[in-house]
Order: C-alpha cells, then sequence, then structure tokens
C-alpha cells in the first residue's frame, strides 16, 4: 500500500509540472540534515574509512580489467587505422600501411596491460569514488550549497566521459592518422613501440577528458563570484593564447596539427563556459543593485553645489545624518 501510495504521490508530482518535481527533490535528496558536530579525529577516522573502500572498489575492478587488458588495448588500437564516420557510427579502414606493434623490454607488454588496466579501473570506479567523496562532504554543507554543488558533481563526471569519447572518436583518428602519413610519405617504415603507442593514446583521452572540464570550472567561478560574463568576454583573446600555450605543454608531439585539435576545442568549451557563466553568475544583493547608484548621484550632486547654497539651506532641505550638534 505504501508504495502504490508513493508512486501515485509521485504521478502527480509529475502532472503538476516542474514545480513539484523540484519541491519533491528539495523534499528528499535536499532535504535538511542534522547539525552534527564532529571532533577533528572523527572526520579524519570516516575520511579514511570512504577512502579505504574507494581503494577496495578500485582494486576490485582492476582485477576484472587486468583480465581483459588485451581486449582494451586492442580497443585502443582502433584509431590508429580506422577513422570514425558519425553518418554510418561506423570504422572506416584507412589508406596506411599495417602498423605492427613492438616491445623492447621484456617486461614491456606486460607493464602496459597493467597501465591500462590501471586506468580504466580507475575511469570505472570513478562514479563510487564521487559518491563517497559527496557523502563524506555533504553533512558541512548548507541546502543552498548542495543544490548546486550535487549537480555540479555529476556533471563533472558526465563532462569528462565525454571528452574520453570526443578523443577517442575523432581526435585520436586525425592525430595518429597524420603523424604515421607523414613519416610514410617521408620514406620511413612504421613500427611503434606498445608502450610509446599505448602512453600517447591514454595521455591523448585524459587530457581531452579535463579539458571538458573548462565549461564546469568557469561557471563554478562565476559562481562563487570571482568572474563575470563581461570580464570573460573582454579577455577572449588572452584566452585564446592560453588555449594553445597549454596545448602546447599538455600535446604528447610538438607539432603545431596536434595543438591545433586541442586547442580548438578548448577555446570552443572557453566560449561555453561564458554563456553558463553569464546563467549562473552570482546574483548581486538588492541594496547594491539599489542603494550604489543613489549614493553616487548624492555625492555627485554635493559635489556640483556651492557652498554658499549649502549655507543658505534650512533644516527641512537639509538630508544628512542627524547629529546632536547645535548651530
Amino acid at each position: 500500500m505504501r508504495a502504490v501510495a508513493a508512486s501515485r504521490r509521485m504521478t502527480d508530482r509529475m502532472s503538476n509540472g516542474p514545480n513539484s518535481i523540484n519541491q519533491w527533490l528539495q523534499d528528499t535528496i535536499f532535504k535538511p540534515l542534522e547539525d552534527k558536530k564532529m571532533p577533528v579525529m572523527e572526520h579524519l577516522a570516516e575520511l579514511q574509512v570512504r577512502l579505504t573502500r574507494a581503494v577496495i572498489v578500485t582494486a576490485v575492478v582492476f582485477v576484472a580489467t587486468f583480465f581483459y587488458a588485451d581486449v582494451l588495448v586492442k580497443w585502443l588500437r582502433i584509431p590508429l587505422q580506422n577513422m570514425f564516420m558519425p553518418r554510418t557510427l561506423s570504422w572506416v579502414p584507412t589508406d596506411l600501411p599495417t602498423v605492427p606493434f613492438v616491445f623492447l623490454a621484456p617486461a614491456e607488454a606486460l607493464w602496459q596491460n597493467v597501465k591500462v588496466a590501471g586506468l580504466f579501473a580507475l575511469v570505472a570506479a570513478t562514479p563510487y569514488i564521487l559518491v563517497e567523496v559527496w557523502q563524506f562532504v555533504v553533512p558541512g554543507l548548507h541546502a543552498q550549497e548542495r543544490r548546486f554543488v550535487a549537480p555540479f558533481v555529476a556533471l563533472t563526471a558526465v563532462a569528462f566521459y565525454i571528452g574520453v569519447g570526443f578523443a577517442f572518436f575523432f581526435v585520436l583518428p586525425f592525430a595518429l592518422n597524420f603523424l604515421i602519413s607523414y613519416g610514410v610519405n617521408a620514406g620511413f617504415i612504421p613500427q611503434i613501440s606498445i608502450a610509446q603507442y599505448v602512453g600517447f593514446a591514454l595521455w591523448f583521452l585524459m587530457v581531452f577528458g579535463l579539458i571538458f572540464e573548462v565549461p564546469l570550472a568557469i561557471t563554478l567561478m562565476a559562481k562563487f563570484g570571482w568572474v563575470d560574463a563581461p570580464f570573460l568576454i573582454r579577455y577572449w583573446k588572452w584566452a585564446l593564447l592560453g588555449s594553445f600555450v597549454i596545448a602546447a605543454v599538455l600535446t604528447p608531439t610538438p607539432d603545431p596539427f596536434n595543438q591545433t585539435l586541442m586547442a580548438g576545442p578548448m577555446f570552443l568549451l572557453y566560449w561555453i563556459g561564458v554563456f553558463s557563466a553569464k546563467f549562473f553568475a552570482k546574483k548581486k544583493p538588492a541594496e547594491d543593485q539599489a542603494g550604489l547608484p543613489t549614493v553616487a548621484m548624492a555625492a555627485a550632486g554635493a559635489g556640483t553645489t556651492s557652498a554658499s547654497a549649502i549655507s543658505k539651506s534650512t533644516e527641512s532641505d537639509y538630508v544628512g545624518v542627524p547629529t546632536d550638534r547645535r548651530r
């Protein structure tokens, strides 16, 4: 019966519109928490427990991904000689010659499997790690802060996954095709070390995952009042220069082609962050918006008023701070 009643209430909220859904979120997910004051040692003990859980879950996922490390490495090899076609949602082979993989040390192949399995395990366990972090931080946040931080944490993980997917399907194939074709046209025979390729591909994916966090970072700074949309628009040229400088530092290769592939999306995400900052900017208090112009106008009027006019004004015309001083 309780389940039926709960489902009916949920149906009524859905029928009443977004306001009812928002009220349900405030009553359940963002309900007020008890103000529990804990000693520092209890906070550290709780942090230790949650970190231990996160490490255990990541280790379990690592064991699972290690058994499929060969499959994951094969997936990483797909962008090497294929291009993704969005219209057909399929990979099309390029005209590049077959590129064999070699390993130059006895333990190189094993170590690369460990690296790939560990990184994929960390990425797969990220949602659980964020849940543990959220449960540790949420008691110290106000209701208004929790309404903003909860979606922000969820969008952080989603943006990172979108960045990794964008790099895997679009950026990495173009970068590899350009580099391999340049070497082949120069008359060299391509032979790639497994360690070099895995490091190149994983670094590219992780960097693009972090680049897609730029709009969220700008939105967070605007929410705190550190920056605003006019400030970001005013300095867009510096943002463009900074995008290429950061791309030059983060790109695994020094060629301008890959730097542009990284700087272009970064600058585009900067403008997405500008529009987001304009929408989620910190609201100024009402007294700052209404009171400050009045004070400024009064100060300007006082500056233009002559001393003789002030001396001739009566007490009824005087506007200022009343004092007990007698004239």
